[in-house]
């Protein structure tokens, strides 16, 4: 793929499409209640896919109408053994909650992954779901996992890591374990999880104690389906974001989009750098809180941001550090240690891409340091993405400002955002 120079500004309202996180929860959470479910704007990615086709494998009825996903649920325990491994491509989100809903059924699995998935730690949630005495085998703490399913009992368990991911694999387990589990979260992370399981009649009580959040889980009582509609997804947007703001005689305007809190520091940070954002019409979907984005071209200064936001927008880093190129002062990104086990190292390629594209770019330990250049001389216009589809995507926005850039493996970008070529030329972008 290959991003170009754009001269007429990006201007309009593209499609987003329904956000991740929520997708894969809006396909868990009812394969595992009673009742009939209707998902609507379920996100149509690789990803997404992937979760579908393992609760498939694992028994369950789940079929498409209509641009709905039908999912008829038969409760905690309903799900079956499946007759191979699961496979679950390049989707960290699907193998940590699968690790941990299957480790309470009866039954063994297997998960495995493609060969980047397959790099990325999975300790992280196998010990404290070891904790609760599940049996869980692993490939030197990677993928295959193998997942001996068994009765597990209910502990106080603490998560020191930053990861929705991990806190949500607990969760699952914990749902399906006799008895009053409670885990306590040392840091802010996205909460998709224990909002759908409230909506969906959970025993799950969120308490916040100082700097710490406790979950209390009361096993073992059956969920009950309801409609989903997944709001659209504000990762997916902070590209067409950045691209509005970086860009002149842009005016953009994004609808249905999810502004959890929990996930939000995007907006935080390029506020904080003059961008000129407005969120429009805020309202709540299955308690989820969405609104219409508004974006005009800005001139952007560069700002310093603490550990502390890195919670609330690890994911978005790729696409802010483009931002930050073309802003009027240098910017400094404090504690992105989580950016080197996504599905890349983000740190290191974003580094490497932005020195290959004139920008002047350090890391010191976890910290990373942008001074902007007035000349941007590609060094060497082939961007390396080891099929990370955010630094692909994050990469093609930069090319529209300094391009032709060559982008590598962008077929990554479809495990997140399968359309995002068509919507970004639609609205001025120059891809091809």
């Amino acid at each position: 793929m290959i991003s170009e120079k754009i001269n007429l500004g990006i201007n309009g309202s593209p499609e987003i499409p329904g956000d991740k996180s929520i997708s894969h929860r809006s396909i868990i959470i009812p394969s595992i209640s009673k009742g009939i479910c209707e998902v609507s704007n379920c996100l149509d990615s690789d990803d997404v896919k992937n979760t579908l086709k393992a609760f498939v494998a694992l028994g369950v009825d789940i079929n498409k109408k209509n641009d709905k996903i039908i999912i008829k649920g038969k409760g905690l325990n309903s799900l079956k053994e499946p007759r191979s491994d699961i496979y679950l491509g390049n989707s960290g989100t699907s193998a940590r909650l699968l690790t941990g809903l299957l480790s309470s059924q009866n039954f063994n699995s297997v998960l495995t992954g493609d060969e980047s998935l397959s790099k990325r730690p999975m300790k992280r949630i196998v010990d404290p779901l070891s904790e609760m005495n599940a049996k869980i085998l692993t490939n030197n703490n990677k993928l295959p996992i193998q997942i001996n399913g068994q009765k597990l009992t209910n502990r106080d368990i603490e998560i020191k890591i930053p990861s929705a991911q991990i806190k949500s694999g607990v969760i699952l387990a914990a749902i399906n374990t006799k008895g009053i589990s409670r885990i306590v979260e040392h840091n802010i992370t996205r909460d998709h999880t224990e909002i759908m399981l409230r909506a969906f009649g959970a025993d799950i009580f969120v308490k916040k104690d100082n700097s710490k959040k406790i979950i209390t889980i009361k096993g073992k009582k059956e969920l009950k389906s309801q409609n989903i509609e997944v709001p659209c997804d504000l990762s997916s947007s902070a590209f067409f974001i950045v691209a509005a703001l970086i860009n002149q005689n842009s005016h953009i305007v994004l609808r249905n989009i999810n502004i959890n809190p929990t996930r939000d520091g995007i907006l935080r940070a390029l506020k904080k750098m003059g961008g000129r954002i407005s969120l429009n019409n805020k309202r709540f979907y299955n308690n989820e809180q969405v609104c219409d984005i508004e974006v005009e071209s800005s001139e952007l200064k560069g700002c310093d941001l603490e550990p502390d936001i890195a919670k609330l927008m690890i994911d978005e880093y790729p696409i802010l550090s483009i931002a930050a190129s073309f802003a009027t002062s240098p910017s400094i990104f404090r504690g992105l240690s989580e950016l080197k086990v996504k599905e890349s190292d983000r740190l290191k390629l974003i580094d490497l891409n932005l020195k290959n594209c004139g920008v002047e770019s350090k890391i010191v330990d976890d910290d990373l340091f942008i001074n902007p250049s007035k000349n941007y001389l590609i060094k060497r216009n082939t961007i390396q993405t080891d099929f990370d589809h955010r630094i692909a995507m994050a990469f093609a926005i930069m090319g529209s400002k300094v391009g032709p850039l060559q982008i590598e493996d962008s077929e990554s970008i479809k495990t997140s955002f399968p359309t995002f070529k068509s919507e970004y030329n639609n609205i001025g972008g120059n891809i091809c």
